[in-house]
């Protein structure tokens, strides 16, 4: 147990043009080695190639991606026994938002293409019609639990 308090919860910071604090989280997960202004160029180049593909706001896109995305269980390895085994767990919405973003990068980033933004936008939109890599990562992530929902009751 620790000594000290509890650390705060603290929101996300917006970002600068299109003042949402979702953009801020996909730009600080796509970082790389510190070159945030970099992340922040490929973010706003697939959003502008989102607006040019499909004529309407970019950021409902990346909202109805992000929200088909979301988890809403999750597996953990956990000793059982002498054994791993995988149970599920219910997660919260911040936690869910979290693992979405990262399998959009992760999709986004194995996907063939010349550039990330053209990657992650087209991702963003197969994401928001409900295909695409991180969509099939989420739906093998429920298989998965709803196979070992047995064991949920070793959850901590």
């Amino acid at each position: 147990m620790s000594r000290r308090g509890t650390a705060k919860k603290r929101t996300a910071k917006s970002d600068p043009i299109y003042r949402n604090r979702l953009v801020n989280m996909l730009v600080n997960r796509i970082l790389k080695r510190g070159k945030k202004s970099l992340a922040y160029q490929i973010i706003y180049r697939a959003l502008k190639i989102i607006h040019q593909k499909k004529e309407t706001n970019p950021l409902s896109v990346l909202r109805q991606a992000i929200r088909r995305l979301t988890p809403y269980v999750a597996v953990k390895a956990r000793r059982v026994k002498g054994s791993t085994r995988q149970i599920p767990i219910e997660i919260g919405s911040t936690k869910g938002r979290v693992l979405a973003i990262r399998w959009l990068l992760g999709a986004a980033r194995k996907r063939p293409g010349r550039n990330m933004a053209e990657k992650l936008s087209s991702e963003l939109l197969d994401a928001a019609k409900g295909s695409g890599g991180a969509i099939r990562k989420k739906e093998e992530t429920h298989r998965i639990a709803e196979a070992n929902r047995a064991l949920a009751h070793f959850r901590r």
